[in-house]
């Protein structure tokens, strides 16, 4: 009875996981063993032989055959032998039969925990090692529960997790729902391997075009570059090898079949799709599209550019809350400044005239237009082109004092010198103390 109790245990553990039946024979034998050592002490002598094909259980200890026991785990005497092996002699090793009985009750359920662990943590193991190499796949999953905004996802023969800060925050879901995401990691824990899912990741949208889109899954058309604000906009830029493949019309599709198809998925988000170009001006009028670019400055030095737009055009140029503007700097990699036409002018009458000394701009005073001057920040044009970083390095300008610095300098070139009379009486100022320095 006891036999089948376990391998039926057995069958229960390894039923529809795929787990080496070698390993789990070892892990058994190591539980009954365990089982054993409870209650004999030492099990050094003892053996578990598994007779798979009748499902027999044979445990039994190494004795040697003396005329007067001193040790009974250990030594067993001559008359004992001769009733397990009748040819046995003084000196000689005998094989003793143990019943799973002497065992007894509490010894043979610590033999099945043992046994129950032993395939459970393969089996984390085995999962781990199956998705670690799944990371960066897009993957389908039902939602089991949600648990402190936590999405516990059930794939099937594991669990996996789209923490609050993964998910599109438009987004609700519920048990039974089904789900779709980016594995973005996958790590060991003490409860089994964490899979970590993500839908906000600008892989993840990529990765859909390859699902979508036959010539991106075939190579013909590359993916460059990708930006999002998951769940509002993304921009992707694609181009491709054959010149005879259009990249966009293929990401768009037949009336726009393949690209709505993913912003179905994506809760709606929209997605503008642009031709890479390796040259940086073009790439970003692209990217800043539908606004037209009047000029760009180039300032490869830094990685940044002005780019210039007609008056008319400065609010479609930037975006709601600044989102075009952002997803084309994160898309192209640049530093990008948008400026108005008028804007622009003004800035470079300022800027082509007579230096502005820095003590002039509100708030400045002589400690900190010391502090500025030693970072070579001399004029209020200076300032208005330092960047934020820049100036936290100085002792005493936090991030938040920083920017007001530079939104005040800007602000001042572009509306402080209202008339001809002001600005030149500040520019003979200004040549009158850069002149004394």
């Amino acid at each position: 009875m006891d036999n089948l109790e376990i391998l039926e245990a057995l069958h229960q553990i390894t039923k529809n996981k795929n787990i080496d039946m070698e390993f789990v024979l070892e892990s058994l034998k190591t539980g009954l063993l365990t089982a054993a050592k409870k209650k004999f002490g030492n099990t050094d002598n003892m053996k578990v032989d598994v007779d798979l094909k009748t499902g027999e259980i044979k445990i039994y200890a190494e004795k040697k055959v003396v005329k007067e026991v001193t040790d009974k785990n250990l030594e067993i005497t001559l008359a004992e032998a001769k009733t397990i092996e009748a040819e046995t002699k003084i000196n000689e090793m005998v094989k003793v039969p143990i019943s799973l009985g002497e065992f007894g009750r509490n010894a043979i359920l610590a033999a099945k925990q043992i046994l129950i662990q032993k395939v459970r943590d393969a089996e984390r193991e085995k999962i781990y090692e199956d998705y670690k190499d799944k990371v960066g796949d897009v993957i389908t999953g039902t939602v089991q529960q949600v648990d402190k905004g936590n999405i516990i996802v059930n794939l099937g023969k594991a669990e996996a997790i789209v923490p609050p800060k993964e998910q599109i925050a438009k987004e609700r879901y519920r048990p039974g729902d089904r789900i779709r995401a980016y594995i973005k990691d996958v790590q060991k824990s003490v409860r089994g391997p964490q899979i970590i899912l993500s839908r906000v990741h600008p892989a993840f949208l990529e990765r859909l075009f390859e699902l979508e889109v036959p010539e991106i899954f075939e190579r013909i058309i590359e993916i460059k570059a990708v930006a999002r604000e998951p769940g509002e906009r993304a921009k992707i830029a694609v181009t491709s090898i054959d010149e005879r493949v259009d990249p966009v019309g293929a990401c768009v599709g037949v009336k726009g079949s393949r690209v709505q198809s993913i912003v179905r998925e994506l809760n709606n988000e929209r997605i503008d799709i642009i031709p890479y170009s390796p040259d940086p001006q073009t790439f970003v009028t692209r990217a800043l599209a539908p606004a037209k670019i009047a000029k760009i400055e180039l300032m490869p030095e830094d990685n940044s550019m002005t780019v210039i737009v007609e008056d008319d055009m400065l609010s479609l140029a930037i975006g709601r809350g600044g989102q075009n503007a952002r997803l084309a700097a994160k898309l192209t990699g640049q530093k990008i400044n948008i400026m108005s036409a008028s804007e622009y002018k003004s800035q470079k009458r300022l800027e082509e005239g007579p230096k502005i000394v820095v003590s002039l701009l509100p708030g400045v005073g002589k400690k900190l237009e010391e502090k500025l001057v030693k970072v070579k920040i001399e004029t209020i044009q200076d300032l208005a082109k330092s960047e934020v970083e820049t100036l936290t390095q100085i002792e005493g300008i936090g991030e938040k004092r920083a920017k007001t610095l530079v939104e005040a300098a800007k602000e001042y070139l572009t509306t402080k010198p209202s008339s001809e009379e002001k600005g030149r009486s500040e520019k003979d100022e200004s040549l009158d103390r850069l002149s004394s320095k």
